[in-house]
């Protein structure tokens, strides 16, 4: 592409000036297009960039969005912009961000949950794997059990036997049909042998409104999403459901440990751009994302929000959104979830 050093643009301009006299609003346009041959060509970026979080905000996905947005634009030296697109378990904005210019400026911060959905709907507008070009899996967190005080249950056996005493007597919340927290519920319902009632609200933020207000009884959530309530009494936190337990509340048990065996799930976030979006802005993308999971304060953050922090490669992460496609086709199979 054709360079112009600021001298040349500058003589581009004066040449316009004298051929227009001086006069009218083109001879302003030609001087400001000649400004602008004077700066790089092709920067990236070179505006502000669309952040897609297709879930409510308050959740752990749009937490770590907000976490990462920042610290790419202080980076980039543009905004990012957080754009909530809430709705179908994350299927409405999925659709947006794999719609939109393959460009660079249009990202989606995805979760496990669109790994999910391709096996509970026979048809989505967007294929999770032919229409994203994946950026990297940047983080992942495991989910709490928890229950609303309202609930007698102080332990997960004794959640078990209420539930199985009270059978659909018991509600569950989620922020939606195909969230992972729907199907984490419903493969713990399989595992069980319980039978609790799915209530799905229009995103984790307004989910996990309704459960303080004790609209439901039981929920998973992230640790980032609900630990202020957990150490304030309003939610009690029955079990984590990751391998080990989590540091934030390391009183509380995994459900392994706690009598459900092999019962583990979670969610993670990762950056994705539409499919076509040219290989170096992935892969300067990248190597920003990673700069940033080893700055002290990031990793501090991370920490704090009960987060691990992952930085695979485009490559890793687009063989892990694979596995899980096929994992979750699995787990809904067995468990018979479907949406309600």
């Amino acid at each position: 592409m054709m360079r112009w050093t600021t001298a040349a643009a500058r003589a581009l301009a004066a040449r316009a000036s004298i051929a227009l006299g001086k006069t009218g609003l083109i001879v302003v346009a030609t001087a400001c297009a000649a400004n602008a041959y004077a700066q790089p060509q092709g920067a990236y970026p070179n505006r502000p960039v669309r952040f897609v979080v297709p879930l409510a905000a308050g959740g752990a996905i749009d937490i770590a969005t907000r976490l990462f947005a920042q610290k790419l634009a202080e980076a980039l030296g543009q905004q990012f912009v957080i754009d909530n697109r809430p709705g179908a378990g994350g299927i409405i904005g999925a659709d947006i961000a794999a719609k939109a210019p393959p460009d660079g400026y249009t990202l989606m911060m995805g979760s496990i949950s669109h790994t999910v959905l391709p096996a509970l709907h026979k048809k989505l507008p967007y294929d999770i794997v032919q229409d994203f070009a994946p950026v990297s899996m940047l983080v992942s967190f495991p989910f709490l059990l928890l229950v609303h005080p309202s609930i007698a249950a102080k332990s997960v056996p004794e959640l078990i036997a209420l539930a199985k005493a009270k059978p659909g007597q018991i509600h569950y919340a989620s922020g939606g049909n195909g969230s992972t927290a729907h199907l984490s519920a419903e493969l713990f319902k399989s595992m069980t042998g319980i039978n609790l009632v799915h209530v799905p609200y229009k995103g984790t933020g307004p989910a996990l409104n309704a459960f303080l207000a004790g609209e439901t009884g039981v929920a998973f959530y992230s640790v980032s999403a609900t630990l202020a309530h957990v150490k304030s009494g309003r939610l009690r936190a029955l079990a984590t459901t990751g391998k080990k337990r989590s540091p934030s509340v390391p009183d509380v048990p995994t459900a392994i440990e706690a009598g459900v065996a092999n019962f583990e799930t979670g969610s993670w976030a990762g950056t994705l751009a539409p499919a076509g979006t040219p290989r170096p802005i992935i892969v300067k993308l990248h190597g920003e994302l990673m700069r940033i999971l080893a700055l002290p304060e990031a990793k501090e953050r991370i920490a704090a929000l009960d987060f691990e922090p992952v930085g695979s490669t485009p490559e890793q992460f687009a063989a892990e959104i694979r596995k899980e496609v096929g994992r979750w086709a699995k787990v809904v199979k067995e468990s018979g979830a479907k949406l309600d």
